[in-house]
C-alpha cells in the first residue's frame, strides 16, 4: 500500500518538475534498473533511497506518503505520461487544505468527475 502512494507521488511530482526517471535516479545516486523496480513495485527502498529521492525531487519526505484518492485509470495517467486521457482543461493537483477548504474541493472533483464521464 505505502509503496503504491509513494510511487504515485514520486511519478506525479516528476510529471510536475517534466524530470525523466533517469535524470532522478541521477539526482538521487540510485541506479535506474532500482528505479525502474520501484515503480513497477518490485522494490523496496529504504529510509536512505527514499530520502535522497525526497532530496532529488526538492519535496519533503513525508509528503512523498501524502495519500489521496486517485483511481487505476487516474494512477495510469501519470505513469504513462497519457495527458489525453483527462478532458481539456482538466487538471491533477495536490494540496494542504483546511478541513472547510477539503470538503470543497470533494464536491468540485465529484462534479468535475461527472463532467469527465460525459465527455
Amino acid at each position: 500500500m505505502y509503496n503504491l502512494i509513494l510511487t504515485t507521488n514520486i511519478l506525479r511530482i516528476l510529471r510536475e518538475k517534466k524530470l525523466t526517471k533517469a535524470e532522478l535516479a541521477e539526482k538521487a545516486g540510485v541506479s535506474i534498473s532500482f528505479f525502474t523496480d520501484l515503480t513497477n513495485d518490485k522494490a523496496n527502498p529504504s529510509l536512505r533511497i527514499m530520502e535522497a529521492i525526497a532530496k532529488a525531487l526538492d519535496t519533503p519526505l513525508p509528503l512523498l506518503f501524502d495519500s489521496s484518492d486517485m483511481s487505476a485509470a487516474e494512477r495510469a495517467i501519470l505513469t504513462e505520461g497519457n495527458e489525453g486521457k483527462l478532458a481539456k482543461g482538466f487538471v491533477w493537483k495536490g494540496a494542504i487544505l483546511s478541513e472547510f477548504q477539503a470538503f470543497q474541493v470533494e464536491q468540485w472533483d465529484r462534479e468535475n468527475r461527472e463532467i469527465i464521464k460525459k465527455s
